[in-house]
């Protein structure tokens, strides 16, 4: 897993069957510390991200599985909308 930060929306009428009704997002990945990567990425989005958001993202092929039934397109989604985090010091 990987946090970022969305930055936009991508509109796209016309895709693969399997993906209608996803939304895409522009991903900023991010360090833990909040610092920006050079990375940005587009996610798939079904929990209802915006922009702004601090979000934890899956990359890869486990990001295909987000369907029990279908084996998608995808290699990127978010899973997970950040409220905070708190790190240990050491």
């Amino acid at each position: 897993m990987r946090l970022g930060r969305i930055t936009g929306n991508v509109w796209a009428t016309r895709k693969e069957d399997g993906l209608t009704g996803f939304k895409f997002l522009f991903v900023q990945l991010e360090e833990p510390t909040g610092k920006g990567t050079d990375t940005q990425i587009i996610a798939v989005d079904r929990i209802g991200a915006g922009i702004g958001d601090r979000v934890m993202v899956t990359l890869g092929s486990a990001s295909r599985f987000i369907m029990v039934d279908k084996d998608l397109p995808i290699d990127a989604v978010v899973i997970g909308i950040i409220d905070s985090i708190e790190e240990e010091s050491r």
